[in-house]
């Protein structure tokens, strides 16, 4: 009988100038055997492989330096479980510096991710699986019962994993988007100011502390992307940043303007800061308040999860020069710090001896602009300190939520003290921003775990999600990206944009029921999905398209632009799409082994004889008593 095994398909991806990934070879299923991968293991035939977590780098190295056992690789099942994470001190498959093809600096050979090996950047003409764990205990059975050669019976994997790209021949983005065989890479990232009233008003016009994060991440499998460490704590502190603000009294008598954007896309060529400032060159109804030239600052909240050693949680703010801008975030970071009143909470400028910043969105606002002041806020001073960057492993055991929180208070005061221009500014004012260590809690619940998951209180307040595992994998924009259509917005963003709009709707938060005056007031309607009617609130929050700067969508279709000259990132955009596919799916099955088939052929040949034989012995007996009578 067929049996349909629980897994992670790693997928084929395509730029400009190729692919990357995994597919079933051709047009067919694959079906084959399925063997338990060991260290210097040789192929007789076409197998799939049963390959350990700890084992897998060296066996995809193994493939691309050993033709002969390469051949032989029908498909890949890749175990999963506690069991082999232990065996794993560090494992990223992306390079040892993400996407230096966009550093605004020369270095691009710096290691920023020592435990990189770049094979998430492979093409693979065979199909992956990420096995889950009740799958991989039945596989290594499986496999196990495979080795004992008495049977007479072999269990096989059947491989349904065949790209649409494949079938019609388009090895490159642009044959591909023009044969619809497949789709832009992007998605939505979502902004918001406080407070909401000054933002759109014409006579204020308050200097902009521009705080980012991301909300995207990759792995090697497709969807297993949940990137707890990097870069979703950074997104959930500056989630509770927003919340602890939001909380303030007096937020109107800022001297300056808070806008919070979280992008989208950002680990496929930085497309949400990239689309984001593009839109703000463009002046574009997504971004309508935001005026570039009034950005003061530029604060990123990065990887902050793993901050914390023997009780004390340290962090680091990379820069890249020195402005008096600049000077005054370390400054406001420092007092920040001191009012939190602990030595378990420390705070460093980055090493000068590293070439710039780390890998980060902020990189898309220096190459844009140079002098561009700015920090980015991470757990790390020389190297990251996540060993498992970009990786499937890279979940909620990979973080400290103590570490988390320390980055949100230490954030959100720094926020408050930037904004309120106050260099007096007392501690006792600075103790009022407090952040709620239980929203922290609940986050890590919802957006890093199956359980409760997405199905979590606190997201289905605001939305009905589609599923319940989350998953950070930026996926693809379909529609018209300038009037998106709500349907195919993702789970998280949509998430994110009720939660931000609901928390810096401040006091003019719930209008009553949405209706159409709602737009027309200035407000935006939260809920809508739980009951169809919503509840209006007065929020600047608003979706930003994130896809490549190099596309245009128009007659429903994408066509590949020459590189834009407001975009200085765009020569090097690879313009990421991913191949459609009609279904992906991976089943297990019996089948009778060549052994038990020459045996079944012997034995009809011998019964066939004997029985041939027996009838002529039966017609000679017969044929003597006849002469007899």
């Amino acid at each position: 009988m067929y049996k349909v095994v629980d897994g992670y398909p790693c997928v084929r991806l395509l730029n400009l100038s190729g692919e990357i990934g995994c597919a079933n070879p051709g047009l067919d299923k694959v079906v084959a055997p399925i063997i338990k991968f060991k260290n210097g293991i040789e192929l007789a035939q076409p197998s799939s492989l049963l390959v350990a977590s700890y084992d897998f780098e060296s066996f995809l190295s193994r493939v691309s330096s050993d033709l002969n056992f390469a051949r032989n690789v029908a498909g890949v099942l890749v175990e999963s479980g506690a069991q082999n994470q232990t065996h794993l001190k560090g494992s990223s498959p992306d390079k040892k510096f993400p996407q230096a093809e966009f550093s605004p600096y020369q270095n691009n050979k710096f290691e920023w991710n020592p435990t990189g090996s770049g094979i998430m950047w492979g093409l693979y003409d065979f199909p992956v699986f990420l096995l889950s764990e009740s799958s991989t205990q039945s596989l290594q059975e499986i496999a196990v019962k495979n080795e004992n050669k008495d049977t007479y019976a072999a269990e096989v994997t059947e491989f349904d994993l065949v790209m649409q790209t494949t079938k019609a021949g388009t090895h490159d983005s642009e044959s591909c988007l023009r044969e619809g065989t497949c789709l832009p890479l992007g998605g939505y990232s979502v902004w918001s100011a406080l407070p909401t009233e000054n933002i759109s008003s014409s006579s204020s016009k308050k200097p902009i502390i521009l705080t980012v994060a991301t909300m995207d991440s990759a792995s090697f499998f497709r969807d297993k992307s949940l990137g707890a460490e990097s870069p979703l704590s950074g997104m959930i502190s500056l989630l509770a940043a927003v919340d602890a603000l939001s909380q303030i009294e007096g937020l109107d008598k800022l001297s300056k303007q808070l806008v919070f954007v979280v992008f989208t896309g950002e680990a496929w060529g930085y497309l949400g800061s990239r689309r984001f400032l593009l839109e703000l060159d463009q002046h574009t109804d997504a971004v309508n308040g935001i005026d570039i030239t009034l950005i003061e600052t530029v604060i990123e909240v990065g990887s902050v999860g793993k901050g914390y050693d023997q009780g004390v949680k340290t962090f680091y703010a990379h820069t890249a020069g020195v402005t008096s801008a600049t000077n005054r975030t370390l400054s406001a970071i420092q007092k920040a710090r001191d009012s939190l009143g602990t030595e378990s909470i420390k705070y460093s400028t980055a090493s000068e001896s590293n070439p710039g910043v780390p890998p980060s969105s902020f990189m898309s606002f220096l190459r844009q602009n140079p002098n561009t002041p700015g920090v980015v806020l991470e757990d790390f001073d020389t190297s990251f300190t996540n060993k498992f960057y970009h990786s499937h492993l890279d979940n909620l055991s990979n973080i400290n939520s103590s570490a988390i929180e320390a980055a949100a208070s230490l954030v959100a005061r720094t926020l408050y003290v930037l904004a309120s221009n106050n260099k007096d500014l007392s501690d006792s004012s600075l103790n009022s921003v407090k952040v709620n260590t239980s929203l922290i809690d609940e986050l890590l619940g919802c957006l890093l775990s199956c359980e409760p998951g997405l199905s979590c209180e606190l997201v289905t307040r605001y939305i009905s999600p589609s599923s319940v595992c989350p998953s950070h994998y930026v996926g693809v924009i379909q529609g018209d990206p300038s009037e998106p259509y709500i349907g195919y917005v993702g789970d998280v963003p949509r998430f994110v944009w009720n939660f931000m709009a609901d928390r810096t709707s401040g006091s003019l938060k719930n209008l009553g029921p949405c209706s159409e005056n709602c737009s027309q007031t200035g407000g935006v309607c939260i809920k809508q999905e739980i009951d169809g009617k919503g509840v209006c609130v007065i929020s600047t929050t608003r979706y930003v398209p994130a896809y490549s700067t190099r596309l245009k969508y128009e007659s429903e279709s994408w066509t590949v632009l020459p590189p834009n000259s407001s975009d200085p990132m765009g020569a090097a955009d690879p313009v990421w799409t991913e191949s459609n596919w009609n279904t992906i799916r991976l089943r297990v099955y019996s089948i009778q082994g060549a052994a038990y088939d020459h045996l079944v052929l012997v034995s009809g040949v011998v019964v066939t004889a004997l029985s041939y034989l027996l009838i002529i012995i039966i017609k000679a007996f017969i044929a003597k008593a006849l002469k007899q009578d």
